[in-house]
């Protein structure tokens, strides 16, 4: 099995080097890693002390952020090492102020492995929620260096867990340490002979619990709102788009914030074909005051807003429902605002919960999301939902203290 999943890591790498040249993420990817190790034996000084945080993309560094900004609090002596595998973590996060050195994580061989660890030989490693590299977690274990994994969360159907998994159930071995989000989690990974896993609960509650008192004011999306309800619209795909559209159709007093997932041109060019009028926010700028109040759609093409914007909904729409699965709802659930999203939620315990406690809500189609936007009409209704998604937020903080005061007793 090893040899087959050292053949796919190949594969994979050889594929993207032929997509390279006609797609932008797979160029980046490539790019990103060309003479890796060269250009980091260049920035890093390796009789240093580091630590080394990995995450997938954007959404882990966020998840993970947390416990990077401890760490380094904690550990003066130390230079953090953050490296991404997608380039919508390193392209965003590159020069943040969090790490000393960022990098694309090469792929996973048992030369890239050895090269990297040569390089940074880290006093400990820490991965956010997902990615399971065998060579770099064989790696470190062979090294004697603690591996941890914060926010993971685990569940039946995952490979670790066939009869076909015990490769990948072995590289859970050379994890030190799991900090998982919920105790089913802890029980499962039980059932499969690892013991080293304790609840710890989820780091992105700790991360958003202060974005209110945090976020940005922005007067010109303030002017766009005026005194009109508003919808905020995160993360959204075509499919949400679509349903929105036939949404505004019926409650035209509302305002739409949508911030899609995707800012490429032709997405922005396709939801300016659903409303025309819409407003972009690359442009805001130049709207007179008088545009602004009368505009009912304002397109948010950029990033890094997201987190700011739900201050200005009282009613949020998670995008990705209808497709791999939905984004990130905790974001607009800490604001106090009721949080709607499509139906494909059941891998996002966070989203489970909010439904259970009354501060979230799912629907299959159109027509259900329609029933759910009236029924929030009601004040009392939307108000009590509002209140629900924020308390749950305020329940579940409290990750990282767990965690740090692991390290500690550790003598990490």
């Amino acid at each position: 099995m090893r040899l087959l999943y050292s053949i796919g890591i190949f594969l994979y790498g050889l594929l993207l080097r032929i997509l390279a040249p006609f797609h932008a993420k797979a160029r980046l990817m490539v790019t990103g890693r060309k003479d890796w190790h060269s250009r980091m034996k260049q920035t890093v000084d390796s009789s240093q002390k580091h630590i080394w945080f990995h995450f997938a993309s954007l959404g882990e560094f966020e998840q993970g952020r947390p416990v990077l900004e401890a760490v380094k609090n904690n550990y003066l002596d130390h230079k953090i090492i953050v490296t991404f595998y997608s380039p919508s973590g390193y392209e965003i996060r590159k020069n943040t102020n969090l790490a000393d050195h960022v990098f694309y994580l090469p792929y996973d061989t048992p030369q890239n492995a050895r090269l990297f660890l040569d390089l940074i030989n880290p006093s400990f490693a820490v991965f956010t929620k997902y990615e399971y590299w065998y060579y770099y977690f064989e790696g470190l274990h062979s090294r004697s260096i603690p591996l941890f994994l914060v926010s993971a969360i685990f569940r039946p159907e995952q490979i670790f867990f066939q009869a076909y998994g015990t490769f990948f159930l072995k590289i859970l071995g050379f994890v030190t340490y799991f900090f998982v989000q919920n105790e089913e989690s802890v029980r499962l990974l039980k059932e499969y002979g690892i013991r080293n896993a304790g609840l710890a609960g989820d780091t992105r509650f700790d991360r958003v619990i202060d974005l209110p008192k945090n976020r940005k004011d922005i007067p010109l999306i303030a002017d766009f709102v005026g005194t009109a309800p508003v919808l905020v619209a995160g993360s959204t795909w075509p499919e949400d788009e679509k349903l929105l559209k036939e949404l505004f159709q019926r409650f035209q007093e509302y305002k739409l914030i949508l911030a899609p997932h995707e800012i490429n041109a032709g997405h922005i060019v396709s939801i300016l074909n659903l409303w025309p009028a819409a407003l972009r926010f690359s442009k805001i700028t130049e709207y007179d005051t008088a545009t602004l109040k009368e505009a009912k759609v304002l397109i948010i093409d950029n990033i890094g807003l997201l987190s700011s914007l739900y201050a200005y909904g009282q009613i949020a729409y998670i995008g990705g429902g209808f497709g791999v699965g939905i984004h990130n709802t905790l974001e607009a659930a800490t604001y106090g605002m009721p949080v709607l999203f499509g139906p494909n939620f059941k891998k996002f315990q966070e989203a489970k919960d909010l439904i259970e406690q009354g501060g979230g809500f799912s629907f299959p189609n159109g027509e259900e999301l329609t029933a759910v936007f009236e029924r929030l009409q009601d004040q009392s209704k939307r108000l009590e939902a509002a209140k629900c998604a924020r308390q749950y937020v305020q329940q579940k903080a409290g990750a990282t203290p767990i965690i740090m005061k692991y390290l500690k007793n550790a003598n990490l």
